[in-house]
């Protein structure tokens, strides 16, 4: 049986006390990194958000084998929101379509999810009427003309068969149940609510195509919800893409289970716990730069010292900076190296490391006071 055929669906249970410590580390992972972004100013909070929201898309189409463009993502995501980069490119239909439905399920998180807002989504994931060479409904539930919608694997005459969704005559109702609860359950904690939800509108499977990338849509709406802001800073598709083959033996699992959901969740929970963590370090290294040049801002230096500490914290950059490494990076004497590097040493903006003579090299300390 699948999980939509047991008596009780879609009436979900779940264990509240083997769940209520996970979901209480992850609201205070997601104040404290609110928190963090409190600090670090207008500008850099749009670029958190820039690359959040590239990150959401790219991956959340990676997971179903869709290869989109970084930096089209990147450039119609700015374009919409505003934000002033360097490099925009011009993105094309497909990638448009796409952030125009993560754009207006987190930016527009507060608005209601209904039918016609769903129908939208998927007309712009789709904007040719095709899904790769193969002419899909858009903008509407699939139909009985369509066939049984299966998950299948394997080869013909020994198909697997992971998951088959309702029946499309019973779309209209399941989905009329969906977005009532989605909208007027608001006893369940909104995190909570993002994996139940998510799992619920996977099952049903309403859509031709585009079920999963509208699935985490739904849930990053929800997330958006909790949060309480539409700023987004941590990446649930993200992660979900690094552990996907994980990610779909849980989905798996629980359609041939019942309504009773802990596992899912607990794994759902975890999951977006390492997704908060992941932000936390990225967004960590933004304030350490924040607090790096703030101070730096408090004694003026000049360009080719400015050129190196930008260079050194860039992730690709390997080791410690000395005199010849400044001097090849800057492009000046090793003469001129050496009092660059000792007027930074002065302002505690170059920590020199243990050793000496030929040795002798340079950090950037390890935290800012």
């Amino acid at each position: 049986m699948w999980i939509y055929e047991h008596q009780n669906w879609p009436n979900f249970t779940w264990d509240a006390k083997r769940l209520t410590p996970k979901l209480a580390d992850i609201r205070h992972k997601q104040g404290r990194l609110l928190g963090e972004m409190e600090y670090i100013g207008f500008e850099l909070r749009n670029e958190a958000t820039l690359n959040t929201l590239t990150s959401d898309v790219v991956k959340s189409s990676a997971i179903e084998g869709e290869t989109l463009d970084p930096q089209e993502v990147r450039s119609s995501i700015a374009l919409r929101l505003g934000i002033n980069v360097a490099g925009l490119v011009m993105p094309s239909r497909n990638v448009e379509g796409i952030v125009e439905m993560m754009l207006d399920a987190t930016q527009g998180f507060s608005k209601s999810l209904t039918k016609e807002r769903l129908f939208n989504w998927h007309a712009a994931l789709f904007p040719t009427g095709r899904s790769g060479i193969h002419r899909i409904i858009v903008g509407n539930w699939r139909t009985t003309d369509t066939g049984p919608m299966q998950v299948i694997s394997g080869p013909v005459g020994r198909e697997k068969i992971h998951f088959e969704a309702p029946r499309a005559d019973k779309l209209e109702k399941e989905m009329s149940k969906f977005l009532e609860w989605f909208e007027h359950q608001n006893d369940i904690d909104p995190v909570l609510k993002a994996g139940i939800a998510h799992l619920w509108f996977v099952t049903i499977h309403p859509f031709e195509d585009g079920n999963g990338r509208i699935a985490r849509a739904i849930a990053d709406m929800a997330l958006a919800r909790a949060d309480k802001v539409a700023d987004r800073f941590y990446s649930l598709s993200t992660q979900i893409e690094y552990e996907r083959k994980d990610y779909y033996n849980q989905l798996e699992k629980q359609q041939r289970a019942t309504s009773e959901i802990s596992s899912w969740l607990e794994w759902f929970l975890d999951c977006l716990g390492r997704a908060i963590s992941r932000a936390e370090q990225t967004l960590s290294n933004v304030l350490f730069k924040t607090k790096l040049w703030n101070k730096i801002g408090l004694n003026p230096i000049n360009q080719r010292q400015r050129f190196v500490i930008n260079r050194m914290l860039e992730d690709d950059f390997e080791g410690y900076i000395n005199t010849s490494k400044y001097a090849k990076l800057a492009k000046c004497s090793n003469d001129t190296a050496l009092r660059d590097i000792q007027h930074l040493k002065s302002l505690q903006i170059f920590i020199q490391n243990s050793g000496g003579g030929r040795n002798t090299s340079y950090r950037l300390p390890d935290k800012i006071t």
